[in-house]
Protein backbone atom coordinates (compact mmCIF):
# COMPACT_ATOMS: atom_id res chain seq x y z
CA UNK A 1 0.00 0.00 0.00
CA UNK A 2 1.25 3.46 -0.90
CA UNK A 3 1.03 6.50 1.35
CA UNK A 4 0.73 8.95 -1.56
CA UNK A 5 0.57 9.24 -5.34
CA UNK A 6 4.14 10.54 -5.40
CA UNK A 7 5.36 7.48 -3.47
CA UNK A 8 3.50 5.22 -5.91
CA UNK A 9 5.08 7.05 -8.85
CA UNK A 10 8.58 6.73 -7.35
CA UNK A 11 8.18 2.98 -6.85
CA UNK A 12 6.90 2.47 -10.40
CA UNK A 13 9.67 4.58 -11.93
CA UNK A 14 12.33 2.74 -9.90
CA UNK A 15 11.01 -0.58 -11.21
CA UNK A 16 11.59 0.52 -14.81
CA UNK A 17 7.92 0.07 -15.72
CA UNK A 18 6.40 2.48 -18.22
CA UNK A 19 3.34 4.12 -16.70
CA UNK A 20 0.88 6.66 -18.06
CA UNK A 21 -0.78 9.27 -15.86
CA UNK A 22 -3.77 11.31 -17.00
CA UNK A 23 -3.19 14.98 -17.72
CA UNK A 24 -3.58 17.46 -16.26
CA UNK A 25 -2.07 15.76 -13.24
CA UNK A 26 -3.42 18.52 -10.95
CA UNK A 27 -6.94 17.37 -11.85
CA UNK A 28 -6.66 13.62 -12.16
CA UNK A 29 -4.07 12.63 -9.54
CA UNK A 30 -6.66 13.02 -6.79
CA UNK A 31 -8.76 10.32 -8.51
CA UNK A 32 -5.99 7.68 -8.43
CA UNK A 33 -6.91 4.63 -6.36
CA UNK A 34 -3.76 2.62 -7.03
CA UNK A 35 -2.09 0.34 -9.52
CA UNK A 36 -3.54 -2.60 -11.40
CA UNK A 37 -1.94 -5.51 -13.23
CA UNK A 38 -3.14 -5.95 -16.80
CA UNK A 39 -2.91 -9.33 -18.52
CA UNK A 40 0.56 -9.65 -20.00
CA UNK A 41 2.27 -8.24 -16.94
CA UNK A 42 1.74 -4.51 -17.52
CA UNK A 43 1.24 -2.37 -14.45
CA UNK A 44 -1.24 0.46 -15.07
CA UNK A 45 -2.61 3.33 -13.04
CA UNK A 46 -6.16 2.79 -11.76
CA UNK A 47 -8.52 5.75 -11.41
CA UNK A 48 -11.87 6.10 -9.65
CA UNK A 49 -14.24 6.92 -12.52
CA UNK A 50 -16.59 9.04 -10.40
CA UNK A 51 -13.70 10.94 -8.79
CA UNK A 52 -12.41 11.81 -12.29
CA UNK A 53 -15.77 13.30 -13.21
CA UNK A 54 -15.99 15.20 -9.91
CA UNK A 55 -12.47 16.58 -10.42
CA UNK A 56 -13.40 17.78 -13.92
CA UNK A 57 -16.50 19.47 -12.51
CA UNK A 58 -14.53 21.24 -9.79
CA UNK A 59 -11.56 22.34 -11.87
CA UNK A 60 -13.56 23.54 -14.87
CA UNK A 61 -16.75 24.77 -13.21
CA UNK A 62 -18.73 22.27 -15.30
CA UNK A 63 -22.05 20.63 -14.53
CA UNK A 64 -22.23 16.85 -14.28
CA UNK A 65 -23.40 16.26 -17.85
CA UNK A 66 -20.59 18.37 -19.36
CA UNK A 67 -17.94 16.66 -17.25
CA UNK A 68 -19.36 13.21 -18.03
CA UNK A 69 -19.41 13.88 -21.78
CA UNK A 70 -15.84 15.18 -21.71
CA UNK A 71 -14.65 12.23 -19.62
CA UNK A 72 -16.34 9.58 -21.75
CA UNK A 73 -15.10 10.99 -25.06
CA UNK A 74 -11.63 12.34 -24.20
CA UNK A 75 -10.52 10.09 -21.37
CA UNK A 76 -12.45 6.84 -21.11
CA UNK A 77 -12.54 6.46 -24.89
CA UNK A 78 -8.83 7.10 -25.42
CA UNK A 79 -6.64 4.06 -26.00
CA UNK A 80 -3.00 5.17 -25.90
CA UNK A 81 -1.32 1.79 -25.84
CA UNK A 82 -0.79 -1.08 -23.46
CA UNK A 83 -0.16 1.24 -20.52
CA UNK A 84 -3.49 3.05 -20.90
CA UNK A 85 -4.91 3.59 -17.40
CA UNK A 86 -8.01 1.74 -16.23
CA UNK A 87 -11.10 3.19 -14.57
CA UNK A 88 -13.03 1.54 -11.78
CA UNK A 89 -16.45 2.11 -10.31
CA UNK A 90 -16.16 1.61 -6.57
CA UNK A 91 -18.66 -0.26 -4.43
CA UNK A 92 -20.11 1.79 -1.61
CA UNK A 93 -19.23 0.14 1.68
Amino acid sequence: MFESVSEMEEVVMASGEATLFLEPRETFDRAIVGLADRAGGMCVVAYDRDACIQALMQDNDWDYETALEYFEFNTLGAWVGEYTPIFVELIAR
